[in-house]
C-alpha cells in the first residue's frame, strides 16, 4: 500500500506552551502518509498541546488481529503515558473508542493548557498513571505514613495534570507519573505476529514537574525546574510500591491484559533493609529499561541498562521463569535472532565496566 508511518515528538519547550496556543497539531501525532505522494491519508494526536514531555518515543507497531471474529489489520502505537493506541492501519478508526476526557487546567500565568485529553478504553493503562494514595510504599504502616506525609510537598492529581510554578503555594512541583521518561519509552515492545499478544517493558519512575523562570539563560519565559532525584525514600525504599520496573502481555486481539511481572529481582537495599525486617517482600524489579523478543515459544529480557547482567527467557503464555544467561555486561539495546545451519542464535547489545574496562565498550 506504499503507507509511511511516522511518530512525532514534542513541540518546543517540552513544559511550556504559553507561546504556541492551541492544541499544537502535528506534534505528539501518528501520521499515515502516502510513501509515493507524501500526502497524508490520516493522523491522530494522542497528547494536545503537551507541557509533559509526551513525546512518541518509539516506533508503531503494524500487526493483524482478530477482534470480534473478524481480521483487522491494524497499527498499534505505544506511548510513554503507558497507553496503547490501537487503529484500523488503512483508515485510522480506532480498534476500540478513544474517549475525549477533561483534564485540570494550568495555574501557570500565559499558559493555556488543552481542556481534554484522548484515553483509550481498550486497552487499560500497562503502568501507575498520576497520583493516588493506592500507589504509594505500603511494606509497614509506617512507611505508608511516612509516604504521605511526603508527598505532601507536591502539587497531586491524575495524569495530565500540568507543572507549576516551583514552589509556588509551598508546593515544590507536580508530581508526573509516569515520569518524563515513560512508562514505556524506545524499546517498544514485542509483538508476537502468530498470537496478537504483545510483550512491553515499562519502569514506574516519578517526576516532579515545575517551572522556573528563563531569565539570561533562555528566550523561553518558562524552563524547567523539575529533576528526577531528590523524591523521598520512606523508610529507604522508593516512593512508589513495586513493581519498579516490570513487563506486561498485552492480548491485542481483545485488548486485554493476560500477565504482568516484575523485570528482575528485589534489589539488596531492599532485600536486606532493616526496616523491612520480617515482611515478606515478592520480586519488586528495578527501574531499568528491559528491551523484549519474542519468539515461537519463548519471551526473551534482560534488565536493561543499570540492572543484572542477565538475559532471561519466559514461558510467553504465562510469563514464568524457564531460564536464564549470564552476560559479561548489563543489556543496553535490543536483542535479535537469526538461524545459521539449523542453529537458533540470539544476539544482544551489552554495555559496562565488565567489557574491557570501559562503559562505552
Amino acid at each position: 500500500r506504499a503507507l509511511l508511518f511516522v511518530p512525532t515528538g514534542s513541540p518546543t519547550y517540552d513544559y511550556w506552551g504559553g507561546n504556541r496556543a492551541g492544541a499544537n497539531l502535528f506534534g505528539n501525532s501518528l501520521l499515515c502518509l502516502d510513501a509515493r505522494t507524501g500526502a497524508r491519508r490520516w493522523h491522530f494526536q494522542f497528547v494536545r498541546h503537551d507541557i509533559w514531555d509526551r513525546d512518541i518515543p518509539t516506533a508503531p507497531i503494524l500487526a493483524d488481529v482478530t477482534v470480534g471474529g473478524k481480521k483487522v489489520e491494524a497499527v498499534f502505537q505505544i506511548t510513554k503515558q503507558s497507553f496503547v493506541y490501537a487503529f484500523d492501519r488503512v483508515t485510522g478508526k480506532p480498534i476500540w473508542p478513544i474517549e475525549e476526557r477533561p483534564v485540570a487546567k494550568s495555574l501557570m500565568p500565559g499558559e493555556q493548557a488543552w481542556p481534554t485529553q484522548p484515553f483509550p478504553t481498550k486497552p487499560k493503562a500497562f503502568d501507575y498513571q498520576g497520583y493516588s494514595e493506592d500507589i504509594l510504599a505500603d511494606f509497614t504502616p509506617e512507611i505508608k505514613a511516612e509516604a504521605l506525609k511526603a508527598v505532601q510537598r507536591y502539587n497531586l492529581g491524575p495524569i495530565f495534570t500540568p507543572p507549576i510554578l516551583k514552589d509556588a503555594g509551598g508546593k515544590e512541583g507536580t508530581f508526573q507519573l509516569p515520569g518524563a521518561g515513560g512508562g514505556a519509552n524506545w524499546m517498544g515492545a514485542a509483538a508476537d505476529l502468530e498470537t496478537g499478544y504483545f510483550y512491553i517493558p515499562s519502569v514506574t519512575s516519578a517526576y516532579i514537574s515545575s517551572l522556573v523562570p528563563g531569565g539570561t539563560r533562555s528566550e523561553m519565559p518558562y524552563i524547567g525546574g523539575g529533576s528526577l532525584g531528590g523524591i523521598p525514600n520512606p523508610g529507604g525504599v522508593p516512593l512508589i510500591k513495586p513493581p519498579y520496573g516490570r513487563i506486561t502481555a498485552l492480548d491485542m486481539n481483545k485488548g486485554e491484559l493476560k500477565w504482568q511481572i516484575a523485570n528482575g529481582p528485589t534489589p539488596k537495599e531492599i532485600a536486606e533493609n532493616p526496616a523491612l525486617k520480617g515482611v515478606t517482600i515478592p520480586a519488586t524489579g528495578r527501574t531499568t529499561r528491559a528491551v523484549t523478543l519474542v519468539t515461537k515459544t519463548l519471551l526473551f529480557a534482560a534488565e536493561g541498562y543499570g540492572g543484572g547482567p542477565i538475559l532471561r527467557a519466559y514461558d510467553k503464555k504465562t510469563g514464568t521463569e524457564v531460564g536464564a544467561v549470564y552476560m559479561p555486561a548489563p543489556q543496553t539495546g535490543s536483542p535479535m535472532t537469526y538461524v545459521l545451519n539449523g542453529q537458533q542464535y540470539l544476539v544482544v547489545a551489552i554495555s559496562g565496566g565488565a567489557v574491557n574496562g570501559s562503559r562505552d565498550a
